[in-house]
């Protein structure tokens, strides 16, 4: 599975993901989830679907995708087991007023901590594409940034408004970074190392 995942281009969260699952429902059954038959699966899945209330808790998810995954490597048709389907919520998302997107970008005291706040929010980054960004992956003349092997390995251009541009030659001019668009603290230019608690 693990070979198939890193030959597809998937990530190793993903692998991890179906990997935890399927070792859960292995113990449960203290037998691998190929030697499970129909009713096996469906039980369990069942338990869980109730356990987590509804089909699209994360357990509940990667558990069905995994075995969808897992029948696909082997060869085997997925309607061996009638695996669920799982609905994506209908959630409205939160979108914050303008008023507290300016809150939100003027709350930390340091300016590189605002620009990697700007840069997320502002080009809907993800934590590691931002870490990963080069000095030379913004492009000030045309306006935008190259992700390079962003979500699937995939490159992508993502647009910068003036207010950023703006953000990022202050930026520049004041940290004079090398290579890495946001360097660690350390000494060895690495990148920064990014959190939900600080950087």
């Amino acid at each position: 599975m693990e070979r198939s995942i890193e030959l597809s281009g998937k990530s190793q969260s993903t692998l991890a993901n179906y990997a935890r699952c399927l070792a859960h429902m292995a113990m449960h059954f203290k037998c691998g989830p190929l030697s499970l038959d129909r009713e096996q699966v469906l039980d369990y899945l069942h338990h869980q679907k109730r356990r987590h209330k509804t089909p699209s808790e994360s357990f509940f998810k990667h558990t069905v995708h995994g075995l969808r995954y897992l029948y696909r490597i082997y060869g085997l048709p997925e309607h061996r087991v009638a695996l669920p389907s799982i609905e994506r919520p209908k959630k409205l998302p939160v979108v914050l007023s303008r008023e507290e997107v300016k809150l939100l970008l003027k709350t930390p005291r340091l300016q590189k901590h605002r620009l990697l706040l700007a840069l997320l929010y502002g080009c809907g980054l993800r934590n590691a594409e931002l870490r990963n960004l080069h000095i030379r992956d913004v492009d000030m003349d045309r306006k935008r940034l190259h992700i390079r092997q962003g979500k699937g390995r995939k490159d992508r251009y993502v647009p910068l408004c003036d207010l950023l541009i703006r953000g990022i030659r202050i930026y520049l001019a004041a940290e004079r970074p090398v290579q890495w668009l946001f360097n660690g603290n350390d000494r060895e230019g690495r990148p920064v190392a990014l959190s939900a608690n600080g950087v």
